[in-house]
């Protein structure tokens, strides 16, 4: 892997990690078209230091509200605050429970299919209108309401589902207000991909010297574009236009389908 692929699939993995159109299909895709070599530790690890970025960009964006959760440990005043520390406990629990059944390694098989990658993004781009089609009665954000933004994440593991848009998705079809939905979906990705990188810690010691830069210089990226993703990803909902991110799944996907149908059949122009 050189500099600039390092580069590109670091601002794609910061960008898709946020935005709902799904970090681990666009991160598959995006290395097929770069003919990056697939599986493998130096892949795993990579991977892995992506995430490292991503989670540097989601802690320097939601500093003040992590310290606020913190303190709330031991002031009272932080009622809320100390919710959502349990909540997102719990909210992490499904995905940790389908990682350890066979389940789980059957969802990670897709990522050697882009053809299922492509049409696991039309599924997320359906999830993304169904707020705007489904109406739901206001409600306040409950630990029901994490359990199925939980849910809704642990689905996500499959690549071409997006973990932002099943979380918001399930928490706006639930009725909670849509900047507080955003909010504790991007604080559910602290755990999610600090996990990750636990997981697959031990793929550290495997790590050659001439991969260093390419990986610093790919987990800078994922770190620049991931905060510039959760900027976005804010407006958006503030605007009510979160579907947005819909049509660009559809097209996307289509786009898949088509040029990875054709590459896996073999036809030619």
């Amino acid at each position: 892997m050189n500099l600039w692929q390092a580069i590109v699939v670091g601002v794609v993995q910061g960008l898709a990690e946020f935005l709902p159109i799904s970090s681990s299909g666009h991160i598959v895709l995006t290395q097929f078209l770069l003919g990056i070599k697939q599986g493998g530790e130096d892949s795993i690890l990579f991977e892995v230091v992506l995430h490292v970025g991503t989670l540097l960009s989601v802690l320097v964006y939601f500093r003040g509200q992590l310290w606020r959760m913190t303190e709330s440990l031991w002031k009272k005043e932080y009622q809320e605050e100390r919710s959502w520390i349990w909540m997102l406990g719990l909210a992490t629990v499904p995905a940790v429970i389908l990682v350890l059944t066979p389940l789980g390694d059957l969802f990670e098989s897709a990522y050697a299919n882009p053809v299922v990658v492509s049409g696991l993004l039309l599924v997320t781009g359906a999830l993304l209108l169904a707020p705007k089609v489904i109406k739901a009665k206001k409600k306040e954000l409950t630990w029901k309401t994490a359990l199925i933004m939980g849910v809704g994440q642990a689905f996500a593991i499959l690549p071409g589902i997006s973990r932002s848009g099943s979380t918001i998705t399930a928490g706006l079809l639930s009725g909670v207000e849509a900047k507080k939905v955003a909010e504790f979906a991007f604080l559910m990705s602290i755990p999610a991909i600090a996990g990750a990188v636990v997981k697959e810690r031990e793929a550290f010691a495997s790590l050659s010297g001439e991969l260093i830069l390419p990986y610093v210089l790919g987990a800078l990226a994922a770190f620049v574009s991931g905060l510039f993703a959760v900027y976005l990803v804010l407006a958006a909902i503030r605007k009510g236009r979160f579907e947005w991110f819909a049509y660009y799944c559809f097209a996307a996907g289509v786009l898949g389908l088509v040029w990875f149908g054709m590459v896996s059949t073999g036809w030619k122009a």
